[in-house]
């Protein structure tokens, strides 16, 4: 079933897309570490889970990146056997675009069932697991407007003033100073330490405080009514709108997804599903964007290449978000767009296509060399 020419392909396509792959997660970990420690420095996130959300985003991620790294294995392989003549020499003897059809097809089914296991299984754990580190995170929030120890923040106008000294590892407040001059009357708290969290339903901030002491009146006036405190509390008006959270269908099991009759379910089951399936389409679509002969002209197929893939990738994002919103009929889906990007390709290419060159050669009478290497007329 695997001769040495079936050998030989899985291998160079191998080798690329594995040097690809790696290739391609060196830059997106290197993009994602520098958002992460953004939100270290902001406060969103906890030094202690750089690590874990960073493996958790990768795991996440995979899935999105094999089909368009598998896809440029593919183009980067066949147009260096293009550019060294491989291919012509296959080609006469017997080997034609059949066979390769067949060789990377094969080699496309394992890629395709590693990249569902990761889109259908790992995908949704590990978005889970963001979204529980994320609420996690939240609820020990130390975020106002990016809350950062020593710096001063003007809340509700201009009517509260807050400092905080420091921050531990913990997450808790120390060095409080809190000016609120809502309703007219001026109110001085200070503390050595406290907390700070975020009201889910109204968005409004919580600020406890502990062991501190409390000044009330008005510059000037010489009436004060000084006191101290065990815990005190001030509310900050939020926006009113609640915090937005992370969407439940990405952390939603396939099997889940399966069983719903939500067309938004149904968009992220199909994006699920688009992964693997991408895999098979991408192949179909490298082999006829080479061309066979390193004398042909390949600036046209090339820059095909790139609309294809460009194409393919925006298209998938604009067919599942009209599937989401109703925008398409439930019988169509949203896969549509692989068919219809392969279609569009295979038309234009049709001319120049190993069949229709076939046909024309045995339409005007001069014998041609069959895929397997039998002569016809």
């Amino acid at each position: 079933m695997f001769g040495i020419v079936d050998r030989y392909l899985f291998l160079e396509v191998s080798k690329a897309f594995a040097a690809i792959v790696v290739v391609l997660l060196l830059i997106v970990i290197s993009l994602m570490f520098l958002r992460t420690l953004e939100e270290v420095n902001l406060g969103g996130l906890s030094i202690d889970l750089v690590f874990r959300y960073l493996r958790l985003q990768m795991v996440r991620d995979t899935s999105s990146l094999l089909p368009p790294a598998f896809f440029l294995a593919m183009l980067v392989t066949l147009s260096r056997l293009a550019r060294d003549s491989e291919l012509i020499a296959l080609n006469a003897c017997g080997i034609g675009p059949p066979r390769i059809y067949r060789t990377l097809l094969l080699l496309a089914i394992p890629v395709a069932l590693l990249t569902a296991w990761f889109a259908l299984y790992l995908q949704p754990e590990a978005a889970g697991a963001i979204q529980e580190i994320r609420l996690q995170q939240k609820e020990q929030a130390t975020q106002i407007a990016g809350l950062q120890p020593g710096r001063f923040y003007v809340e509700a106008q201009g009517e509260v003033v807050v400092y905080i000294g420091e921050i531990d590892r913990r997450k808790l407040l120390g060095d409080i100073f809190v000016l609120d001059r809502r309703g007219g009357n001026g109110r001085l708290v200070v503390s050595n330490g406290g907390r700070h969290r975020v009201e889910e339903a109204t968005g409004d901030h919580l600020v406890t405080l502990n062991q501190g002491h409390r000044f009330d009146g008005n510059p000037g006036s010489g009436a004060f009514l000084i006191g101290d405190f065990e815990e005190y509390r001030i509310r900050i008006q939020g926006s009113g709108v609640k915090q937005p959270t992370s969407s439940k269908r990405a952390t939603a099991s396939t099997v889940e997804l399966w069983s719903s009759s939500e067309l938004a379910d149904r968009a992220e089951l199909e994006h699920r599903i688009a992964a693997p399936l991408a895999i098979f389409t991408l192949a179909m679509l490298a082999i006829p964007l080479v061309d066979i002969s390193p004398r042909q002209k390949t600036g046209g197929r090339l820059f095909l290449a790139f609309l294809a893939y460009f194409s393919f990738f925006n298209l998938q994002r604009l067919a599942e978000t009209w599937l989401g919103m109703g925008l398409t009929p439930s019988w169509l889906g949203s896969l549509w767009y692989q068919l219809a990007i392969l279609g569009s390709v295979y038309l234009i290419l049709l001319p120049d296509s190993f069949w229709i060159q076939r046909l024309n050669q045995r339409l005007a009478g001069r014998p041609t060399v069959g895929a397997d290497g039998g002569r016809g007329g």
